[in-house]
């Protein structure tokens, strides 16, 4: 049988990127207030979902305290739940 696996240039090796930061973190920023449209939305995908913390590299504490901001800016319409 033909070994039908693509061999690139990359096999075998990793690719590493340049760290991301958390910046709230570097702001010093403790509260994400909810009525804060424009910085809740450079979190959010195209689609109006939550990005992930491997995507927008911030810490556990404030990935947690931007979900609850966003969920509560959903609440009372300032975002929309889903695209349309």
């Amino acid at each position: 049988m033909a070994d039908t696996r693509r061999r690139g240039s990359y096999q075998g090796q990793k690719r590493y990127g340049r760290k991301k930061y958390c910046v709230f973190c570097a702001d010093h920023v403790d509260v994400i207030d909810y009525k804060d449209v424009n910085t809740l939305q450079r979190y959010l995908a195209e689609n109006y979902k939550i990005l992930p913390r491997r995507m927008t590299g911030t810490c556990a504490r404030h990935q947690r305290v931007l979900t609850t901001a966003i969920l509560r800016s959903r609440q009372v319409a300032l975002l929309p739940y889903k695209a349309e």
